[in-house]
């Protein structure tokens, strides 16, 4: 893991125990913070004093030599020294990332490891936002689920999943779905066929043709017309399966 070449944004701010630097992520702005000198700020601060006590004790002068010694209380400076910089960078730097498409310094939350490269410009980007909107919609099922919207949320799903795939069109042969108006397969050149509602016949949930309910997880048996559903073999409109005998619907 190479380190980043430069600093991302930063302030220094000081809540009265010695300045200290925040620094942020160029993507989501999050702030990462150093921590205070207190030591450093201590020691300024006793050594300055100490100073200024005996410069008092001379007549006359002392009392404005002092003042000119003691400065600036460090306890509230908002100064940090190249050197002290460098110090505050090098104990947050670790949680920073450079892309190298961008060259923004980013935080780990907007990096993606996998790729080398920041969320926005990975190659997986449209599989990191999946991800992502999967882990929501389980945060939002498990927040439903315990305040007792459990079945409202599923009905909801089940709505929006219809309308997602009203219109759409599948290929018959090795099941692509593709946009309406597309006439043959991406995948196989075969002729597409409008998707028809194909419902879980347990939980009702949109199967789009799978084998399983993606849902509850109930095995779908599909019959075909003209096919023994016992052989396989092709029976046309006869009432029984020429291959076995078997009577059909």
């Amino acid at each position: 893991m190479s380190e980043p070449s430069r600093m991302p944004r930063y302030d220094i701010r000081n809540d009265g125990i010695g300045p200290y630097a925040v620094f942020y992520c160029e993507t989501c702005d999050r702030e990462y913070r150093s921590q205070p000198t207190v030591v450093d700020t201590i020691a300024k601060d006793v050594g300055r004093q100490a100073a200024g006590g005996l410069l008092r004790r001379i007549p006359i002068l002392g009392d404005a030599i002092a003042d000119s010694v003691e400065g600036e209380d460090p306890r509230y400076s908002y100064d940090l020294s190249a050197e002290q910089m460098e110090k505050a960078w090098g104990q947050v730097k670790d949680r920073f990332r450079e892309c190298p498409t961008c060259m923004r310094i980013v935080c780990l939350s907007c990096w993606d490891e996998q790729s080398g490269y920041c969320t926005e410009d990975s190659p997986r980007r449209q599989e990191i936002a999946e991800a992502e909107a999967e882990q929501a919609g389980a945060m939002i099922k498990g927040f439903a689920s315990a305040l007792g919207l459990g079945e409202v949320v599923k009905r909801a799903t089940q709505a929006a999943e219809g309308a997602r795939t009203a219109g759409t069109v599948r290929c018959p042969k090795d099941g692509t779905v593709a946009p309406a108006g597309t006439k043959f397969c991406p995948e196989c050149g075969t002729a597409m066929v409008p998707l028809a509602q194909d419902p879980c016949p347990a939980c009702g949930h949109e199967t789009n043709g799978a084998k399983f309910c993606p849902e509850c997880g109930t095995k779908i048996e599909r019959v075909q017309p003209g096919v023994c559903p016992k052989c396989g073999a092709q029976a046309g409109s006869a009432k029984f399966c020429p291959e076995c005998g078997t009577k059909l619907k």
